[in-house]
């Protein structure tokens, strides 16, 4: 997976803090304090991500209203795989990774781990 240009990035991260769908105007104005942008380079970004599968999108009236596909979790994610993709020995990989986790982090990994890999029992 490719990681997002830093406009694509910007217009993502605004897309994950909203809590419902957006216009490209709503967009456009969140990100204008940090950067002078048209509104069709924003528009066109937009439809870009919504072609990549980032973005869904919804008509209402002559605009989108656009949410994000994927969260930023599930970004994240892909990422890691994609980095995990170009070793040769994965297992060596995580486990150089896992010893720059926190304690924290760790005991969250191990907790998550445990819990997804318990044997189901059937009812």
């Amino acid at each position: 997976m490719r990681q997002f240009g830093e406009l694509e990035a910007a217009i993502m991260e605004q897309l994950w803090c909203e809590p419902g769908p957006v216009s490209v105007r709503h967009i456009l104005e969140a990100i204008r304090p940090q950067r002078q942008l048209a509104y069709t380079t924003v528009m066109t970004v937009m439809d870009k991500l919504h072609r990549k599968g980032w973005l869904t999108r919804e008509r209402d009236g002559m605009a989108y209203m656009y949410t994000t596909a994927a969260s930023r979790e599930d970004y994240s994610a892909g990422l890691m795989a994609g980095a995990l993709d170009t070793s040769t020995d994965r297992t060596a990989t995580l486990v150089h990774f896992f010893t720059q986790l926190d304690p924290e982090e760790a005991d969250a990994l191990r907790k998550a781990l445990n819990s997804s890999t318990r044997p189901r029992t059937r009812r």
